[in-house]
């Protein structure tokens, strides 16, 4: 239920008296002036106010009456009304004679400025109720029962299939006025959006084959939105399933940010196991899988090992195209293949084992930076 306040109410006066040459009033259910044009009349009881309250119709008021009345000059004072519930009053001070013309066209512009307040308001809760709904569903501990009772509530309709957007705004600056410009945006564009955190939102969108996320991302670099990273999922049918895509393409952003700093755009359907991996990463299972990587890593001083993993996988295993892309012979490919088996504990070389270690050094951040600062490895011979 509106109610009428001073910021409001001063509005009211400020747009009337820019084009009226007489002051204004607004008084509220009380009959106190909470907006004028004359500030030494501010917070002060108006009796014209009260009649009008009283008697829910125009009160009249001329120089003979107004010096009967406390706070009163003379004027017209006409009810207003919203959602035909009395809110206040609205006053123009002058001779009656003088300002009765203006007195209805003012009472209508006060009406519909009130009017757009409501709606003002309404949009602001809707919103609240989506971004709190969004919240929930990336939430593993709200149950999906209600959640699904909630969206009827509020009258979320969404469109199937839909498509969970993670972004990571950028640590330059102060990442809250940017993050309400892109919510903005991305409601303008029909998005169902809410902030995670402050430099983190997510997001729900219809999807679309034609989307370009990448023009995207140099769209909203233009307009300085300072987006760091965009993690994408795979479309969804039903709340269900939009429930696992918005925890897995959290999952998503925290394995690019760990693992893929440098890659902006991260869909899901290209690091589905890296993000599962990467999601179990203290488990002892996956501890005792990674330790045989981790002891190849100890022995590959110069890298040799690790770049040739990295080319057997950009490479899909094909042993000309890998040996082609290092450089090197297709023997000293084999002899390296057969090192990374023996120091991996295998005795032979296997793809699936290749593969797993592949895997693997995506979930080793600090020994892919310690790579990075060594020394670039030989392009050519033997392994030293």
């Amino acid at each position: 239920m509106l109610e009428l306040d001073s910021a409001l109410a001063q509005l009211i006066v400020d747009r009337a008296m820019a084009i009226l040459p007489h002051n204004i009033n607004v008084m509220d259910e009380q009959g106190m002036i909470i907006g004028t044009g004359d500030p030494q009349r501010l917070h002060t009881r108006h009796e014209g106010a009260q009649l009008v309250l009283a008697n829910r119709r125009v009160v009249e008021i001329d120089g003979q009456a107004a010096a009967c009345l406390r706070g009163v000059r003379p004027g017209v004072n006409l009810p207003l009304f919203h959602a035909e519930r009395l809110i206040g009053v609205l006053g123009i001070t002058g001779e009656p004679d003088l300002v009765r013309p203006y007195a209805e066209l003012v009472r209508m512009a006060a009406e519909v400025l009130v009017e757009q307040r409501q709606l003002q308001v309404e949009r602001h809760w809707q919103r609240h109720q989506l971004e709190a709904w969004l919240c929930q569903l990336a939430d593993p501990r709200t149950e999906l029962v209600p959640l699904a009772a909630e969206a009827e509530r509020i009258g979320l309709l969404l469109s199937w299939r839909q498509q969970v957007c993670v972004l990571e705004l950028t640590e330059e600056g102060d990442a809250l006025p940017r993050r309400a410009r892109l919510m903005d945006a991305l409601s303008r564009q029909g998005q169902l959006c809410a902030p995670l955190s402050a430099r983190e939102l997510i997001c729900c969108r219809p999807y679309s084959v034609e989307r370009d996320d990448r023009a995207w991302l140099d769209q909203a670099d233009e307009r300085g939105w300072g987006i760091a990273r965009l993690c994408v999922s795979d479309p969804q049918a039903c709340i269900g399933d939009l429930r696992e895509a918005a925890l897995a393409t959290r999952a998503l952003l925290a394995f690019g940010r760990a693992c893929q700093p440098g890659q902006r755009l991260l869909r899901l359907e290209d690091h589905r196991l890296a993000t599962l991996l990467f999601s179990q990463r203290d488990s002892w299972l996956l501890r005792r899988w990674l330790g045989p990587l981790e002891r190849l890593l100890a022995e590959d001083a110069d890298g040799v090992l690790r770049e040739t993993l990295l080319a057997w996988r950009e490479h899909d295993g094909h042993t000309q195209a890998c040996a082609r892309a290092l450089g090197i012979h297709r023997n000293t490919l084999r002899y390296r293949l057969e090192r990374i088996a023996e120091l991996g504990g295998f005795g032979q070389v296997r793809h699936d084992q290749l593969w797993f270690l592949c895997l693997g050094l995506e979930l080793l951040r600090e020994r892919k930076a310690a790579c990075a600062d060594a020394p670039p490895a030989p392009r050519n011979g033997a392994l030293h």
